[in-house]
C-alpha cells in the first residue's frame, strides 16, 4: 500500500508533488490506470502514488499536421473513439485500451493487436512534457517530421516504466481513418499448423494489420465460458484482420481466399461490422476465461523471430507437460509476440513452484534463440529475476548508470526494472 494517493489536475502540481518528495526523500509512483501486467505502478516501498485519473484531457487535435495532443490519464480507447469521429486514427491498440491510459502506453511502450502493420507506441510519440525528479519542466521531441536535435530523450523515456521521468503531457502522431476491413478466423488442424502460414500471410503486397494466433488451450477455455463453439475442435486458430482502403481491402481479400482454398484450411469470414465483432469476440475473452480454468498464471510476453514460433510453441507445451503444469499460449504471431501462461492456483505452493519453474525455462529458451523476455509488458516487479537471463552485465551498468543520471535522489518508481 501507499502511504498517501494523489491526484493532480497539472503539470505545475505535479512538479509541486516532485519538489516535496525530494526534500523528504519519499518514494514517487506515477499511475495511469492500473492496468499494467508486470506491477509497475505499485508502491513497492510505499511512499506518494500520483494518479493521473484526473489529468484525462484531449488538449488539442492539430488536423492539418496530423498531430493529438493529451494528458497521460486519457483512456486509449476513448481517443481512438474521439478521433474516429473527425475521421482521423490513432493506430496503436493494446487488449486493455478501453481500460489502459496513455501515459501508461507510454511508460510500457505498449504494443496492440495492430502493431504488425502499424507499429507500436513508440512510432507515434513526437513530444513529450515531464517532470524531472530535480523538479524542472522539459520538453523532449518537437512536433515536425523529423528531428535530431541532439540526444532522443522522447524514446529513452519510452518504455522507461516512470523511473526517469514523470510524463505530463503527450503529442501523438495520428492517420486518416481507414475506410475499409475485412476479417478472417482460419482453422487448422494443429497449433503447429496455425503457426506456419504466418510468414505466408506477410508476403502479400497489402500487410495485414492483425495476426493473432490460438491454440487448443484457449480456445477451450473460451468456448466454456462463452457458450459459443468457435473453433470446432481446431488444434489452433489465426485470427486475421486487414484495414485500409476499399479497393486494397478487397484485392486483399481475393488473395487471402486463394491462399486459404490452395492450402485447404477451414475459415469464417466476416461479411458485415456485427460478423466481425463475434469474430472478435473469441480473442477479446482469453483473459477473462482462463481466469475460470485456473485462478492465477505467469502471463509472459516473450517475442522470437517468426521463423522459432513453433520453437516456442512445441517448447512451452513440453516445458509445462513435464512438470504436470497447464499451459495457454496465444497472441501477436505476426510480430513473433506470444504470451505463455503458465497456470496455477497460488493456494497450491508446489503447482506455483512449477509453474515458475516452467517460465523461467521458457524464458531461457526465448533467449537462447536471440528473442526477448517481454515485448510490450515490460519487467516492473515480475520479469526481475529474468530479466539478468537476456542482459549482459555491462548493459546492466549502463542502464543503472542512465537511471542515476536521470534520478539521482532514488525516488522516482524505486524497485522497478533492477
Amino acid at each position: 500500500m501507499p502511504d498517501i494517493v494523489v491526484f493532480p489536475k497539472t503539470t505545475v502540481e505535479v512538479k509541486g508533488i516532485v519538489d516535496f518528495a525530494r526534500r523528504y526523500n519519499i518514494p514517487i509512483v506515477p499511475r495511469g490506470a492500473g492496468s499494467g501486467m508486470s506491477g509497475g505502478s505499485l508502491a513497492v516501498n510505499g511512499g506518494i502514488i500520483i494518479s493521473f485519473e484526473m489529468m484525462n484531457n484531449i488538449k488539442n487535435v492539430d488536423k492539418v499536421n496530423l498531430l493529438v495532443e493529451v494528458e497521460p490519464g486519457v483512456i486509449t480507447g476513448q481517443l481512438h473513439r474521439y478521433l474516429e469521429k473527425s475521421g482521423l486514427f490513432y493506430p496503436p491498440d493494446p487488449a486493455s485500451r478501453n481500460f489502459s491510459s496513455i501515459g501508461g502506453n507510454v511508460a510500457e511502450n505498449a504494443g496492440g493487436l495492430r502493431a504488425v502493420k502499424y507499429g507500436v507506441t513508440k512510432d507515434y510519440v513526437k513530444e513529450l512534457e515531464v517532470v524531472f525528479p530535480d523538479g524542472n519542466i522539459v520538453k523532449t521531441g518537437g512536433k515536425t517530421v523529423k528531428n535530431v536535435a541532439g540526444y532522443d530523450l522522447t524514446s529513452i523515456l519510452i518504455g522507461s516504466e516512470g523511473t526517469l521521468g514523470i510524463i505530463t503531457s503527450i503529442t501523438l502522431k495520428i492517420l486518416p481513418l481507414p475506410k475499409s476491413s475485412k476479417t478472417f478466423l482460419l482453422k487448422f488442424k494443429t497449433a503447429e499448423e496455425a503457426i506456419e502460414i504466418v510468414p505466408e500471410l506477410l508476403l502479400f503486397e497489402s500487410t495485414p494489420s492483425t495476426i493473432e494466433f490460438i491454440d487448443r488451450y484457449s480456445l477451450d477455455a473460451v468456448e466454456k465460458f462463452t457458450g459459443v463453439n468457435y473453433s470446432d475442435g481446431a488444434g489452433g486458430v489465426i485470427l486475421l484482420e486487414n484495414i485500409g482502403n476499399e479497393g486494397e481491402i478487397d484485392f486483399w481479400s481475393q488473395q487471402m481466399k486463394q491462399l486459404f482454398n490452395g492450402r485447404n484450411v477451414d475459415y469464417l469470414e466476416s461479411a458485415n461490422e456485427e460478423e466481425k465483432e463475434n469474430l472478435w469476440k473469441v480473442r477479446r475473452s482469453i483473459s477473462a476465461s482462463l481466469s475460470q480454468i485456473r485462478p492465477n498464471r505467469f502471463n509472459e510476453d516473450v517475442v522470437v523471430r517468426r521463423s522459432d514460433l513453433t520453437k516456442l510453441i512445441e517448447f512451452s507445451y513440453k516445458a509445462a507437460k513435464k512438470r504436470n503444469v497447464l499451459v495457454a499460449d496465444f497472441g501477436h504471431a505476426g510480430d513473433g509476440n506470444i504470451h505463455v501462461n503458465m497456470m496455477y492456483n497460488s493456494r497450491d505452493k508446489i503447482e506455483t513452484k512449477k509453474a515458475w519453474e516452467a517460465t523461467e525455462e521458457v524464458a531461457e529458451f526465448v533467449v537462447s534463440l536471440k528473442g526477448s523476455i517481454s515485448g510490450e509488458h515490460g519487467i516492473g516487479i515480475t520479469k526481475k529475476e529474468l530479466l539478468k537471463l537476456q542482459l549482459s552485465p555491462n548493459e546492466t551498468e549502463k542502464m543503472k548508470a542512465l537511471k542515476n543520471a536521470f534520478d539521482p535522489y532514488g525516488i522516482l518508481n524505486p524497485g522497478k526494472i533492477f
